[in-house]
């Protein structure tokens, strides 16, 4: 195939059954990708074939490959190295959420998991994790949609994949409640429960990390000064490592205990240090609107 292929990317969407899938390849289709649900793996590189073909036409595309594929499922590694032996640019992202949000979600659609038999849905969720674990270690992208509206997830996939061809490296940056549950697609997971919490000063318990009177509470702490000193450091260090590795999506996950407060503010901070460094950051606060109070 050689230079003809240069110009050809591909999102290869796997992941969960239930988790969102359908809402990617749609949001996918209207950012200018050429969208294939339920493609068997053996036909990726005739598919390649007939779009290096297609002069241009078809340059962007989007796959989606699970485990409706049945047998043909097992056949992916071999066509995801065929890809990489033709050096075609392509990239992996995973969907999943949780076993709670999954069961709900299939009991208010009344659809059937595809590995459901006489075991029932928890067991063929298990199941499909089972099968799925070595193809998650791949992925270039994890996207745990349990918390996420549809409209967040198309703001990150736009936010993503509108300017995949520019290869810009992107940093999100999350803020999250322990009490909610860690974020389960983070790469670097930060405790910031340790900073002087605000929720303890009856004026700011109903106030966010957005509000002044609680940023200066948070920034103003000697703790919190020496903390954000090494932290940005520490991300200025590894941020060039990631992008040399190839990664071009860092997410960065900061915690308090109900993702109100000092989680918010740190991630605001952290967001405009790494702006002055110059680089394309997203900054998303899961559970801020969740609670009133903190704790």
């Amino acid at each position: 195939m050689g230079k003809k292929n240069q110009g050809l990317y591909i999102l290869i969407i796997t992941g969960l059954s239930g988790a969102g899938k359908t809402q990617v390849i749609n949001c996918l289709e209207d950012i200018g990708y050429y969208c294939v649900d339920n493609l068997p793996p053996t036909l990726i590189s005739k598919f390649v074939e007939l779009s290096i073909h297609s002069e241009g036409n078809i340059r962007k595309i989007a796959l989606v490959i699970d485990v409706r594929g049945g047998n043909f499922f097992d056949d992916l590694s071999e066509a995801l190295g065929e890809l990489k032996k033709e050096e075609i640019r392509h990239e992996i992202i995973f969907l999943e959420a949780s076993d709670e949000v999954l069961v709900r979600r299939y009991k208010e659609s009344r659809r059937r998991h595809p590995l459901a038999g006489s075991s029932g849905l928890i067991e063929a969720l298990k199941a499909e994790r089972a099968m799925l674990e070595e193809l998650r270690g791949q992925a270039n992208l994890i996207i745990d949609t349990s918390n996420l509206s549809p409209r967040e997830l198309k703001e990150k996939l736009t936010s993503r994949f509108s300017e995949s061809e520019s290869e810009v490296f992107s940093i999100n940056l999350l803020s999250f409640g322990y009490k909610m549950g860690m974020p389960l697609d983070a790469d670097i997971v930060i405790d910031v429960r340790f900073l002087p919490n605000p929720f303890y000063d009856p004026l700011m318990q109903k106030m966010t990390g957005k509000d002044h009177q609680v940023i200066n509470f948070v920034l103003d702490s000697p703790v919190t000064k020496s903390f954000n000193r090494r932290f940005i450091n520490l991300l200025k260090y590894l941020i060039p490592y990631y992008i040399e590795e190839g990664k071009t999506n860092l997410t960065v996950a900061i915690g308090c205990t109900g993702g109100q407060h000092r989680s918010v503010v740190l991630a605001e901070y952290t967001g405009r240090q790494l702006k002055k460094m110059g680089y394309n950051v997203i900054i998303r606060h899961r559970d801020v609107a969740k609670y009133k109070v903190e704790e």
